[in-house]
């Protein structure tokens, strides 16, 4: 994929650089020239000294063949206008934004920008945590709706162990999608048996988050 960062700060920087080793095609608007010159030393991407709020510093970016825009500077004003002006004027088709005050995150999501708050993210951690023993969530996605969870299946296993997982019955809307064990991951298949002491990843509709854990653990 092709994406766009506005702000290269720690937080640009950091996503930069990992995308990079995903092998995506990276661009980055940063308004410092010295940020810039950094960013043009140290990284594999194109870098646009500029204001990610200004058309021409987006066309020099190439917005209009960008699959992600993804904002991220410290200033939420700039990264909500910057957001609009990639969709409104390039037709970027995703818009992801840096949200610092977690007041702004509703506005983000009612104007379709997948908003990322480091202090809600916490809290839903804490939340999940305390409301669902032994699953971890480790994301959220379309809204919380749906979420990345991570289970431990106990030592003595549990009524999903020793079974072909086509044959467990998972809830509607649960999908394995990995299981460690050991030092080995495995990308489970119908086929494939849970054991005792698994640590299984799964995606999951919230509402059948419970469901999931009394599968896996009891």
């Amino acid at each position: 994929m092709y994406i766009v960062i506005g702000g290269g700060g720690k937080v640009g920087s950091f996503l930069a650089e990992r995308l990079i080793e995903r092998k995506h095609a990276v661009a980055v608007i940063e308004k410092s020239e010295r940020d810039c010159q950094r960013l043009a030393r140290d990284l594999n991407a194109l870098v646009i000294h500029g204001d990610a709020c200004d058309y021409h510093s987006q066309e020099e970016a190439q917005m209009s063949r960008a699959h992600v825009f993804a904002a991220v500077t410290g200033d939420d004003d700039d990264n909500l206008t910057a957001c609009q002006l990639a969709r409104t004027s390039f037709g970027v088709p995703r818009l992801v934004a840096r949200v610092n005050d977690p007041a702004n995150e509703e506005i983000f999501n009612l104007m379709g920008i997948d908003a990322i708050s480091s202090t809600t993210i916490v809290a839903r951690l804490i939340e999940s945590m305390s409301t669902v023993e032994d699953i971890i969530t480790l994301h959220a996605l379309r809204k919380g709706k749906v979420v990345v969870v991570e289970v431990d299946i106990p030592p003595g296993g549990s009524q999903a162990c020793c079974r072909r997982i086509k044959e467990i019955g998972l809830p509607p809307g649960c999908v394995l999608i990995s299981v460690v064990r050991g030092e080995e991951v495995i990308i489970p298949r119908g086929e494939d048996i849970l054991q005792p002491g698994d640590s299984v990843i799964a995606v999951t509709a919230v509402d059948k988050e419970e469901e999931l854990r009394r599968l896996l653990l009891t």
